[in-house]
């Protein structure tokens, strides 16, 4: 049985097959097929090439028209997308604009990038809280989403939530999305976090937060970025940014990234080192602890760990500071996100894997200054699958990626069946006292 002092809020967020993005796309032969010459992608620009002028106008205005119905200025994406193919497809500029366009047509697909699912949410304050009402608080939902092949990519909401504890308002999402600009990084960005990014995304042209889609743009992330989670990170001088770890499925394995923004509108993506490297469920601290980064890990598949690192992506394998104890957490124990600083030191929501693969959630409370001490833990879980939510495109399940906490208030926004997201709010008062 759950606790009994949750609250289940209303808001839904439901998967919308309407909402695509136009990414890039760039067919390759099969190994089999594989021969000397001209590959696939020579081949289709030799047929376009040869269109003559009236076939390449009527195409093009048809295309544009069409995928003008769903996103805006068409015409300059093509051209973006012809400028990206040039040095791979060895392209010259001696070509009509049309054509180019056309050209860039071809080598683009839309992608409904949620069509299947939306869940495992993440929650963050909101960098900007002017305007909002006493005891309210703007925030930045990030999302995970399924769309075609089963393919993750992250999709973000905004909302407010306040000045009650059910008054709770998710933004509308704009109806189409804006694919990103894939940069080299900034070196100063990266001398900051003593990282060197493998890539940053711009995504600069969103006029709103909910057009902005990060798919895969690496090999290492090509089957997916996966259950992303958030973290408002302070350091010790002022400095603010927003970092997020993250899954990255690859042909070759899963493996931890970390993305990091400091205005939700530029992205750097930075790999992961160590042994911990390649498990799953990484989420870190929101200030350093006697002056090192910190991190929760699942490396192992079963327990609980806690290391630190004098560097942002070197980790070690640290200590192992919770393992299973109840029926509904005896196949494996995990973080539901980056713990939380409260009064009483830090909360860590939990997931929890039991019978039939079930999954539910709990917390734990670990000491401010060592969080190798667990302070107490709860038996029972918040919230787990019940009759009304136990069906979807993984049943059994329940699974969170971070809370917000607002005064002595917890908002839990979290994925159903990993089809969908709702949300809960629970006093910390009762939370904090349920712990043993």
């Amino acid at each position: 049985m759950a606790v009994d002092f949750v609250r289940h809020l209303k808001p839904t967020l439901y998967p919308d097959p309407k909402r695509t993005v136009i990414r890039p796309f760039l067919p390759e032969d099969p190994a089999p097929f594989r021969v000397e010459g001209k590959p696939r992608g020579d081949r289709v620009v030799d047929r376009v090439t040869a269109m003559s002028d009236e076939d390449v106008e009527r195409v093009l205005k048809t295309v544009v028209a069409n995928l003008g119905q769903r996103h805006g200025d068409i015409p300059q994406f093509l051209m973006r997308r012809f400028k990206e193919l040039r040095q791979p497809l060895d392209l010259t500029d001696d070509l009509s604009r049309s054509r180019q366009m056309l050209l860039g047509a071809f080598f683009s697909a839309e992608y409904s990038f949620e069509a299947a699912a939306l869940f495992n949410p993440s929650i963050v304050a909101h960098q900007d809280q002017q305007g909002q009402a006493e005891g309210a608080v703007r925030f930045v939902l990030s999302l995970r989403g399924i769309g075609e092949g089963h393919l993750s990519s992250v999709t973000f909401r905004t909302g407010t939530w306040g000045p009650k504890d059910d008054d709770l308002v998710i933004d509308q999402p704009n109806r189409h999305a804006v694919p990103p600009v894939i940069e080299r990084p900034d070196p100063e960005i990266a001398r900051r976090v003593q990282s060197e990014a493998l890539v940053q995304v711009n995504c600069e042209a969103a006029q709103d937060l909910s057009e902005t889609v990060l798919f895969p743009v690496l090999e290492s992330q090509s089957r997916g970025i996966e259950d992303l989670r958030l973290v408002d990170f302070h350091e010790d001088n002022g400095n603010r940014t927003y970092l997020g770890t993250y899954t990255a499925v690859g042909t070759e394995g899963i493996r931890q990234e970390i993305l990091q923004t400091d205005d939700f509108r530029v992205f750097r993506m930075h790999p992961i080192d160590g042994p911990v490297s390649s498990g799953k469920g990484m989420a870190l601290f929101p200030r350093r602890i006697g002056g090192r980064f910190a991190a929760l890990f699942r490396h192992d598949n079963e327990n609980l760990w806690f290391s630190r690192s004098d560097e942002l992506t070197q980790w070690e394998g640290g200590e192992k500071i919770l393992t299973p104890q109840q029926p509904w957490e005896y196949m494996q124990i995990g973080n539901c996100g980056s713990p939380i600083e409260i009064d009483e030191g830090w909360l860590v929501l939990t997931h929890g894997v039991g019978v039939v693969r079930s999954y539910a959630i709990g917390a734990a409370l670990l000491d401010r200054d060592d969080p190798t001490k667990v302070l107490g833990r709860l038996r029972e879980p918040l919230v787990q699958p019940d009759e009304q939510t136990w069906d979807g495109y993984v049943p059994n399940v329940v699974y969170s990626c971070g809370g917000l906490v607002r005064g002595r208030t917890l908002l839990l926004p979290y994925g159903l069946a990993d089809d969908m997201t709702t949300f809960a709010v629970a006093s910390l008062d009762d939370l904090v006292a349920a712990m043993r």
